[in-house]
């Protein structure tokens, strides 16, 4: 990625010449977001080691199961912090076998993390363990957005996971550790997750709302997770869950709209639900993953005085597609 402005305030992350270089370990960092965040923190001087189920690549790659105790329990003993991303991906049939993975896969990594992090002689300092947005309930029409607070908790698969996800974090002892949660919304970025499959779809032909386009979409650029997980790693008192999302959430409708604004694909064929569905059925995925409304606010960063560099979606897509 291009270089990016420095978030207000930030200093370099390697202090004085004198002090010893900091270190982060990202679970299950292999995949988008973790290789986001190793390059980000790496450009502030951090040295990232990633903790990944694939062949170990170099010193910073070491290898686990994200299920038992091993040798790479070393590279947690003195961290100065911890990001769990480990998880099974959710773009799956919703199959008996799936489902069991999907949660264990979660619960596992993060159970065998504390495990990992109380047998430390020195824990890491912070703890950031992934969750979802997916938690909340679906929200329709001009409802007031999810918030940590008052958000309304819902149910079904997705809600099961969150929830026992979320449960596996708070059950690990880590006094001397701060943990908060991450509820992350869609992120969208240029070169993984769902906005290049969006945006190749829209040029297309496939732009126009997605079922009946009332569903709500919360979202956050690749540049603002990096940011508000830089934030929240550095905020003494951000403990608990956070909504990663951009303050701005909008329908889909409103989505592909600007989508075909920005790319003015020359056909526009319809989506409804039954032909989602059917196209679902062929990928081996869930509609559920595009048509459930996601209306979720991030109250407790900006509280904390996080600020956004792409509050808007139009911001965001403007510069996601000039890459």
């Amino acid at each position: 990625m291009q270089a990016r402005p420095e978030r207000p305030g930030a200093a370099p992350a390697t202090g004085p010449p004198h002090m010893p270089q900091p270190k982060l370990v990202i679970a299950g960092g292999n995949g988008f977001l973790g290789r986001h965040l190793a390059e980000y923190f790496r450009e502030r001087g951090y040295r990232v080691v990633v903790l990944g189920r694939g062949s170990a690549h170099g010193s910073d790659h070491v290898r686990w199961d994200g299920r038992t105790l091993g040798d790479w329990t070393a590279e947690l003993d003195g961290a100065d912090a911890l990001i769990n991303l480990a998880g099974r991906i959710v773009d799956c049939r919703y199959t008996a076998a799936n489902k069991r993975e999907i949660i264990a896969s979660r619960v596992d990594s993060t159970h065998v993390l504390g495990a990992a992090v109380a047998a430390c002689t020195v824990p890491p300092r912070v703890w950031l363990n992934s969750s979802t947005a997916t938690i909340y309930a679906d929200t329709t029409g001009a409802h007031l957005a999810n918030t940590e607070a008052a958000g309304r908790i819902g149910e079904g698969f997705s809600v099961e996971v969150a929830r026992a996800w979320e449960a596996a974090f708070a059950a690990c002892p880590a006094p001397d550790t701060r943990k908060a949660a991450l509820r992350t919304a869609i992120v969208l970025g240029p070169d993984g997750g769902a906005f290049p499959v969006m945006a190749r779809l829209a040029r297309r032909g496939l732009g126009s709302p997605q079922g009946d386009g009332r569903q709500w979409m919360s979202w956050l650029h690749i540049v603002d997770f990096c940011r508000a997980v830089d934030f929240l790693l550095h905020e003494p008192t951000a403990a608990g869950a956070f909504n990663l999302c951009a303050p701005q959430p909008l329908t889909n409708r409103d989505f592909m709209a600007l989508l075909c604004r920005e790319l003015r694909p020359w056909l526009r064929l319809p989506q409804p639900r039954w032909l989602l569905e059917i196209g679902a059925f062929v990928l081996r995925t869930e509609t559920e993953l595009i048509l459930k409304s996601r209306k979720v606010y991030p109250q407790r960063l900006l509280e904390l005085g996080f600020r956004f560099e792409y509050p808007t979606c139009e911001a965001a897509v403007a510069d996601l597609l000039a890459y």
